[in-house]
């Protein structure tokens, strides 16, 4: 009798982290064999971090390993127990305005700890290489929506900075050793078991708690919010979808960032839709209902007014398009808000 199929095993840096966590719970209900790996660092609540973790080690197809990205020997040791198929690279310091306070902690994470993980990929000649980027690597672009193929060299925070420089890399890794190797830049991303440093997670507490929200460049903000199990979806997708060096590039679309010289692809994640600040937050108002006092301030060092994700790339790719809108995704955070919280 043939024995039944390996599992396809994917390993995920970051999984205690807010994305990883939608993602590894998808992976797993599609029949894949999730490596967790994560720092499990106190950027924001560990408790939350230990938790998603712990939800994921109740499945079978879950292997949690908690170590840093920059600890090579913990890395090398993980991969090599489990030989992953893929990687998926989420793993790093996140925060904008966390890096104005420590931006070493980003060249540690962010540069350092990518660089260990296209080590472990070119060791293992893994069949996808995918690396999280950022919608904050368009820096002062102005032209809107920002599309992959637009110049990206004005970057205004280091952690910008540091997710231009993995992208660089994942370039060179590609060329040099035929890793094919996928980024993609996210766009605001937020709902359940969301980050506790972003803004609609502070707003949300501010208003359930009764105190004001700080709202940035006095509410002249445009984001586009997109909501994290469309965000995951368009990973699970871009997995099936290893970039291959062309042998023709003159028959590469234009708006393709596939390389001319090695299997390497730079892919948008969004909604392909901008909001206003303001109406996001009368989203979550509805949702909560309750209304948020408000404390319009100065723009923030290094933020930029306005994102707005070109996701053509995307659905020419996988056929997909998200599209959850600001006031369903609002609701369903909330609800899982009230009920963690007890609120």
């Amino acid at each position: 009798m043939p024995s039944a199929p390996r599992m396809k095993k994917v390993l995920i840096t970051g999984s205690a982290g807010f994305i990883g966590f939608h993602l590894a719970q998808l992976l797993m209900r599609e029949g894949f064999f999730v490596v967790g790996y994560d720092g499990m660092n106190d950027y924001y609540d560990v408790a939350l971090k230990h938790r998603r973790h712990a939800i994921l080690r109740e499945h079978n197809a879950f292997d949690g390993n908690e170590a840093m990205l920059e600890d090579m020997d913990a890395l090398q040791a993980v991969c090599t127990k489990h030989d992953p198929d893929v990687i998926v690279h989420l793993a790093g310091q996140a925060g904008v305005r966390y890096s104005l306070e420590n931006p070493r902690a980003y060249i540690d994470s962010n540069v350092i700890g990518t660089f260990n993980v296209m080590e472990c990929a070119r060791a293992h000649a893994v069949e996808h290489l995918l690396i999280a980027s950022t919608s904050s690597a368009y820096g002062a672009n102005t032209k809107m929506p920002f599309q992959e193929i637009d110049k990206s060299a004005t970057p205004l925070t280091i952690y910008a900075a540091t997710k231009l420089a993995a992208e660089a890399m994942g370039h060179a890794n590609a060329h040099l050793w035929k890793v094919p190797t996928t980024l993609f830049r996210f766009f605001t991303v937020y709902g359940p078991w969301g980050r506790p440093d972003m803004a609609y997670f502070k707003f949300t507490k501010s208003i359930f708690e009764g105190t004001p929200i700080d709202i940035y460049n006095y509410g002249e903000m445009q984001r586009d919010f997109t909501y994290v199990e469309d965000l995951v979806q368009g990973i699970r997708l871009l997995i099936d979808t290893p970039p291959q060096e062309p042998s023709d590039p003159s028959t590469v679309p234009n708006f393709d960032t596939l390389s001319p010289v090695a299997p390497y692809r730079m892919v948008n994640i969004g909604n392909a839709q901008i909001e206003k600040l303001m109406d996001f937050i009368e989203a979550l108002e509805d949702a909560i209902g309750i209304k948020a006092k408000k404390n319009f301030v100065d723009m923030q060092k290094g933020d930029v007014t306005a994102t707005w994700a070109d996701t053509h790339l995307l659905r020419h790719l996988t056929g997909f398009a998200p599209a959850t809108n600001i006031q369903q995704g609002t609701a369903k955070f909330v609800r899982w808000y009230r009920s963690y919280y007890g609120v």
